[in-house]
């Protein structure tokens, strides 16, 4: 009776995770009988903690927009003709260079992987819970020349100015 209702006030306070781990360490008590009382509760708070990590991180990477949303920096694919460092690229994952406040110009034919370059540095940039946007050159050229003609173009460049890096 008092389980459930603990559960029900973790539900409540949207703690799910941590209420789903609470369920599990009630109906499973051999396995978690071992530990102390401050290791099952910091289980407990791992578990949030984790969900709504994982929940964040999911939501920065949707609203970037990226055109490949799985794309990752250890699946590029590095051929002789590409012309890419992997160290290089490596380096360029840990997003030091935004903290550095430099850039990356992606240049090459088309059909290279550019884009996929490009996804796959922006969500290493939202792996680290840096807030990126995918926009193409063509839109965003398209944006800025309508901005100007709505007399908005100072305030669309600020708001690019916050997630260019």
């Amino acid at each position: 009776m008092i389980r459930q209702a603990t559960i029900d006030k973790l539900h409540d306070m949207r703690l799910s995770a941590m209420a789903d781990a609470f369920e599990n360490q009630c109906n499973d008590t051999k396995s978690y009988e071992h530990l102390s009382f401050e290791d099952r509760f910091g289980m407990l708070v791992d578990k949030e903690w984790d969900k709504r990590k994982s929940t964040k991180l999911q939501k920065i990477i949707r609203d970037a927009g990226f055109r490949y949303p799985n794309a990752c920096v250890e699946d590029i694919e590095y051929h002789a003709d590409r012309n890419l460092d992997k160290s290089q690229m490596l380096e360029f994952s840990t997003c030091r260079y935004i903290a550095d406040s430099h850039h990356i110009i992606l240049k090459g034919a088309s059909g290279n992987g550019k884009t996929y370059i490009a996804c796959a540095l922006g969500i290493a940039a939202c792996k680290n819970f840096i807030k990126a946007s995918y926009v193409r050159l063509p839109d965003l050229l398209n944006e800025l020349a309508v901005a100007h003609g709505e007399g908005t173009f100072e305030k669309v460049i600020k708001s690019y100015q916050k997630i260019i890096f």
